[in-house]
């Protein structure tokens, strides 16, 4: 008797194939139609590829900067914080050693 369902397995499909997500020279067509209409629309709004590069750099810079000060703040209220905490924790520790 047959197997009702027969198991089939789905075609492999080769490295290419998976590392591009299908047929190499389809993806290669659909990016390059993207690209243009990108690319379009960009120019019609006048948006310069270097502005875009540009603002990306300008954007980790300012984001490490502005990081940078973060943990300077963070160091300044631990300091702030430690001055009173401190000095409560070590009486409370004195007073329970006794």
């Amino acid at each position: 008797m047959s197997d009702p369902y027969p198991s089939q397995t789905p075609p492999r499909r080769s490295a290419l194939e998976r590392f591009f997500g299908g047929s190499p020279g389809g993806v290669v067509v659909r990016l390059v139609l993207l690209s243009l209409v990108v690319g379009f629309l960009m120019s019609l709004f006048g948006v310069d590829p270097q502005d875009i590069i540009r603002g990306a750099v300008d954007l980790v810079r300012d984001a490490m900067r502005d990081g940078f000060g973060v943990f300077r703040s963070l160091g300044a209220y631990i300091v702030t914080g430690a001055v009173l905490v401190v000095p409560i924790w070590l009486v409370i520790r004195l007073a329970k050693a006794r």
